[in-house]
């Protein structure tokens, strides 16, 4: 036993002020919000009326959301009680024990469980390691769990729900009453996460570094374009932008086609010019359409306003961005040589390794939708990402904002008008 409390001494210390937040969500006919945590990858959504759960993880037994785990335990370390749950992978008779770690059985339960959603309450476990143990039909897995607790009682294992009908129950309740559910999700104290909140059509985009029980409230704004594609929106600073790339595809041609005067709209990898056989590839999906100088203007002239003034191919009540505009984004962000990070997708999943100081912090998204070059051809999709301004620089040239993905900054400067680069919004 000595030999125990060096390890319980580490415990405590590390997870000295650990406890779980407690996180509402708030809106104007608010439906859902996709919960995303931007360093670990893993995503939950969160009904209207729930409440999203941040489980600090315990460094011997992480709490995890169910989609990742089949067994959870919070909070973990306990006192006098603690929850868990399990999510079996086929109905049947199942045997849970909590042993100390000499390998003694504590307390046993015994009976038969769906594959659903199953909770159970855990109390009167003296101070320890201790092993919890699952095992049905075809599977096992297990848990550590550490109490703190002072309790010389019987350790019991209570059922809380134990089958689909109950859980039923729940959901005809939560429907008809308004009772509220706890979503769980892992969370280590200084990870920001992504919220992506939805009214109707309508998405507004946030981030955030909780470090206390907090409601967070959304307002929407309408951003549909003329395909009837709606945009979810993100505030950085005094400005709301587009939170993804433009999908406007009013015609296509192949990269082959290039002018700097006449308009032109590409999908990446596409060669033909028919629009239904452009929109189902999956570069329009994920990274939108490229559009040289003149069908971003859509005709109108240069602008070096903020705001700009050029609607552009911009749906109504949003424009095109001039120099001026993007630079105020830049300078929110502090300076070039950081504001790339800031603004790209984190992880490689669209990004090309390494995708160098990548955090989305401000939850812009910026993806790298690649280009076509003045000589004919697409060419950096995956690792470059460049978007237009409404500003020129001459009669050839226009200013245009470009993302690499071997550096954490952005480098403004300017491109032969023929070039397909993307598009980003900005709110009038």
């Amino acid at each position: 036993m000595r030999k125990l409390f060096p390890l319980l001494a580490v415990i405590f210390s590390l997870q000295a002020g650990a406890q779980p937040y407690s996180i509402s969500f708030a809106g104007d006919g608010l439906s859902t919000v996709k919960v995303q945590n931007l360093t670990s990858g893993i995503v939950v959504d969160v009904p209207a009326g729930d409440v999203l759960i941040l489980s600090t993880p315990t460094g011997i037994g992480e709490v995890n959301n169910m989609k990742s785990s089949r067994l959870k335990v919070y909070p973990n370390p306990m006192t006098d009680k603690s929850t868990m749950k399990i999510l079996p992978p086929a109905a049947g008779d199942a045997s849970i024990s909590v042993c100390d770690m000499t390998g003694k059985v504590l307390t046993q339960f015994k009976g038969y469980v769906d594959n659903s959603v199953q909770e159970f309450s855990l109390s009167g476990i003296k101070t320890g390691l201790h092993l919890i143990n699952v095992q049905g039909n075809g599977y096992q897995f297990s848990e550590k769990l550490l109490s703190n607790g002072k309790s010389n009682g019987t350790a019991v294992i209570g059922r809380v729900s134990n089958n689909n009908q109950t859980v039923a129950e729940k959901e005809s309740m939560k429907d008809s009453k308004g009772v509220q559910a706890n979503i769980d999700m892992a969370y280590n104290a200084g990870e920001r996460l992504k919220y992506t909140a939805e009214s109707g059509n309508n998405k507004t985009v946030m981030t955030d570094i909780p470090v206390t029980d907090k409601t967070v409230t959304f307002t929407f704004t309408e951003c549909k374009d003329g395909d009837d594609n709606n945009y979810p929106v993100v505030n950085i600073g005094a400005q709301i932008w587009m939170g993804e790339n433009l999908k406007y595809l009013p015609s296509v041609v192949g990269p082959s086609s290039g002018s700097q005067t006449t308009p032109f709209n590409y999908v990446y990898g596409y060669a033909g010019t028919n629009v239904t056989e452009a929109r189902a590839t999956a570069n329009f999906t994920t990274y939108g359409v490229l559009y040289n100088w003149p069908a971003a203007m859509n005709g109108a002239p240069s602008s070096t306003n903020n705001p700009s003034g050029v609607q552009g191919l911009c749906p109504s009540g949003w424009h095109l961005p001039s120099k001026a505009e993007w630079t105020q984004l830049v300078d929110y962000l502090v300076n070039e040589t950081v504001a790339g990070g800031k603004l790209k997708e984190s992880g490689t999943t669209h990004w090309g390794i390494p995708n160098t100081g990548a955090t989305n912090e401000e939850g812009f998204t910026a993806l790298p939708g690649g280009n076509r070059a003045s000589g004919g051809f697409f060419s950096a999709i995956g690792f470059n990402g460049t978007w237009w301004s409404s500003t020129e620089a001459t009669s050839i040239y226009a200013y245009r904002l470009s993302i690499d993905y071997g550096s954490s900054g952005i480098v403004s400067s300017h491109s032969d008008k023929n070039y397909g680069y993307s598009i980003r919004c900005l709110k009038d």
